[in-house]
């Protein structure tokens, strides 16, 4: 499965995404604001406002670029800290986990 809500219930509206949280997803997936607007045919500068808290963009429009993001594998939580995070199967790098260090990953 892509990205999705962590702990959303069936039926569940899913969260409005914030700005932190879409800035974060798209650092995560190594997107600029160009590259996630052109995933959704919406305009760089909307991305850009909605990420900076200017303006109120319709939540149509945010539904959207979150989808993306959900499509490429992030992963929104909510209460009690909003965050975002990869699903394991993203087919993004993170890198080595800080549990699986050894002197062999040094190599």
């Amino acid at each position: 499965m892509a990205g999705s809500d962590e702990g959303a219930q069936s039926g569940a509206r899913a969260p409005a995404m914030s700005p932190a949280q879409s800035r974060a997803a798209r650092g995560l997936l190594g997107w600029s604001e160009a590259d996630l607007a052109a995933k959704v045919g919406l305009d760089e500068r909307l991305v850009r406002d909605f990420e900076g808290g200017y303006g109120d963009p319709p939540s149509g429009q945010i539904e959207a670029l979150r989808s993306a993001l959900c499509a490429a594998g992030a992963v929104f939580t909510a209460a009690p800290n909003q965050g975002v995070h990869l699903t394991e199967a993203s087919g993004v790098d993170e890198g080595t986990r800080l549990g699986a260090l050894t002197t062999e990953n040094d190599r």
